[in-house]
């Protein structure tokens, strides 16, 4: 695994769950492990937006790429973080599920590291799926 992935099933409207997810600025509120989530260039949560994320695992600092509600997907990338990670690109996506009325949410990066495999599973075991379970939790 080089490329961290992680993806559930959450019983709720996807507008619903994309109107939370879409937040740049609400970390704290969902993804275990963080103590505070803020926006530091301004508070428009528009692509360009910077978060600094302060958590077990110490500061990341990361920018809103892209914000497509059509799409119900944003993209992001890692200024710094004590991972040992380059060119990190991460993207979450909530789509529907027809035949239920669920929404299914996917999140997913890519990046450059000497280790890609132990960072992959990091990123996957320790911040993606935990945070997905959360989410799916919050909306119950």
């Amino acid at each position: 695994m080089d490329k961290p992935y992680a993806s559930t099933v959450i019983r709720a409207d996807a507008d619903e769950v994309w109107a939370f997810l879409r937040d740049f600025g609400n970390l704290e509120e969902w993804l275990p492990g963080i103590t505070t989530c803020e926006i530091e260039d301004g508070g428009e949560l528009a692509p360009g937006a910077v978060r600094r994320i302060d958590g077990a695992g110490g500061v990341f600092r990361e920018r809103l790429l892209s914000l497509d509600d059509a799409g119900r997907s944003l993209t992001y990338e890692i200024l710094e973080c004590p991972l040992p990670v380059t060119d990190y690109r991460g993207t979450c996506r909530v789509a529907p599920v027809t035949d239920t009325g669920e929404a299914f949410v996917e999140w997913y990066a890519s990046f450059e590291a000497d280790d890609p495999g132990r960072v992959a599973k990091i990123f996957a075991r320790g911040v993606f799926a935990p945070g997905l379970d959360s989410l799916r939790k919050r909306f119950g």
